[in-house]
């Protein structure tokens, strides 16, 4: 019984010392990784086999979905936020390489922060994307598709 309740006061702790963010990442997902790459927000377009598409400043590409409505809130929270971390705004987002400046914005979140949009899409990653790799592309999870968005501004099916 002591080593059963010696053992649940470590886990209980480790988990508090995690910290919401570090539940959020308990899969090893480099979540936490994601929101550090976040600062400050700037946008990009890259070629790929899906055409021209949005990347962040640090080649992670982001992503639509289907279920948010365009220029509405994000529908994503939960497990889903922690499959597909938002793209956080500190501060202006940037219009970088062929990035129309005039669809970049902003929507509130349920907890007030700030999720970068893109022509009225909330941004999302993938969070086992790594640099460079798109490998969620039309992918139907969480009650609707995660789709690239090209540089006009419209999810790639």
């Amino acid at each position: 019984m002591t080593r059963t309740l010696a053992l649940i006061a470590i886990v209980a702790g480790t988990w508090a010392a995690a910290g919401p963010a570090g539940a959020r990442d308990a899969a090893g997902s480099g979540l936490q990784a994601a929101e550090r790459a976040q600062a400050p927000a700037t946008l990009t377009v890259r070629s790929t086999r899906f055409g021209r598409i949005l990347f962040d400043g640090r080649n992670r590409v982001l992503y639509g979905f289907t279920r948010d409505r365009r220029g509405g809130p994000s529908q994503c929270y939960g497990a889903c936020a922690a499959a597909w971390p938002v793209y956080f705004a500190r501060g202006a987002a940037t219009a970088g390489a062929g990035v129309r400046k005039s669809l970049l914005g902003k929507t509130r979140r349920r907890d007030g922060r700030l999720q970068v949009t893109y022509n009225g899409w909330p941004l999302y990653y993938y969070v086992h994307d790594g640099p460079g790799e798109v490998s969620c592309q039309n992918v139907d999870e969480f009650g609707g598709l995660w789709l690239v968005i090209g540089p006009n501004g419209t999810l790639v099916r």
